[in-house]
């Protein structure tokens, strides 16, 4: 798919829900950074400070939560034309902690007004002007009637020739694992481009979430059997996150691994967002999916330097200038 020939009003586009986000900035102090998180929204504002031209979906609850979210995207230059603000229900919002075993979540989001999006609500002619529709794991997972609004999105991006990107984001806090199984291995096949992180896919192959035990299963599978497995269930085209050990891209036929760069991290929330949205955002521009994920593996190197999923996103220049 030839994106730079379209002629599009966006360059990406997000669906998912959003929340207001307290970070603990001192793990031996009850002490928390108020900012803002959502997977789908954290990648759209990374692409959106990477140069994207980029818009976000989502229902908000009329509440101060739903107006400092508005205020954020309005500020980080995303486009909320199609956002819903639901006079009843809340927006959702959430607390990370730190400890030995990393970062925490704990979710206050049921009921939240971005779960009652259904798929008669979907604004389709957002989905028809963007080049890149940006979905994911979490996304389907916040309800059934959210299941059903994304699946839509997805066959409808397909329908008008969008490109569809899938992030795998397993939360099993959300939902069961084997309706993950099953949603998820049916949003693979309607995906252009999955990325995936090697710890969800290890979970959807062993069945478990306790995939580093030595009970019988496949502990730290190779990125090569990986790529298999997400091949299999019809992705195209796959980016294997690897964390600090940077990425591997596929098309199926040819993989190539893209080294990381090294930091001391601080806080990992957003990473992966930060990925994903630098790396839409330069497919968007052009570049092949190789330089794509090197900048990418560039942009969330500097994510994970700061507090929070959104404050630490970089902007162009500071990745350029890397």
């Amino acid at each position: 798919m030839n994106l730079t020939s379209e002629v599009r009003r966006f360059d990406v586009i997000a669906l998912g829900e959003a929340m207001v986000e307290f970070n603990q900035t001192d793990p031996a102090q009850s002490q928390y950074q108020q900012g803002f998180g959502g997977d789908t929204s954290n990648a759209i504002i990374a692409a959106s400070r990477a140069g994207a031209r980029a818009a976000y979906l989502t229902r908000v609850g009329s509440d101060w939560v739903g107006e400092k979210l508005l205020t954020l995207w309005q500020g980080e230059g995303v486009d909320t034309s199609d956002i819903e603000i639901d006079a009843v229900q809340p927006t959702g919002m959430y607390f990370v902690t730190h400890g030995k075993s990393g970062h925490e979540f704990h979710y206050m989001r049921k009921g939240s007004a971005a779960s009652r999006m259904t798929p008669d609500w979907l604004p389709k002619a957002a989905i028809e002007q963007a080049k890149i529709l940006h979905v994911s794991g979490i996304s389907l997972a916040i309800s059934e009637s959210a299941t059903d609004t994304v699946l839509a999105a997805m066959r409808y991006a397909k329908q008008v020739g969008t490109m569809v990107s899938l992030d795998s984001n397993l939360r099993l806090k959300l939902w069961p694992l084997e309706r993950a199984k099953q949603v998820l291995t049916e949003a693979i096949g309607l995906c252009d481009l999955f990325l995936p992180s090697r710890e969800d896919i290890e979970i959807l192959i062993n069945g478990t979430a306790a995939s580093h035990s030595t009970h019988g299963l496949q502990a730290d599978i190779e990125p090569n059997a990986i790529l298999d497995w997400c091949h299999a269930r019809g992705a195209k085209t796959v980016v294997l996150k690897l964390g600090s050990e940077g990425c591997v891209i596929s098309d199926g036929k040819t993989r190539i691994a893209v080294a990381p760069r090294l930091v001391d991290a601080i806080d990992a929330t957003g990473a992966g967002d930060c990925f994903c949205g630098n790396l839409l955002a330069r497919i968007a521009a052009g570049d092949s999916l190789a330089e794509a994920a090197r900048y990418a593996n560039v942009a969330a190197s500097l994510a994970v330097q700061g507090f929070g999923a959104v404050a630490p996103l970089p902007t162009r220049e500071q990745v350029i200038r890397l």
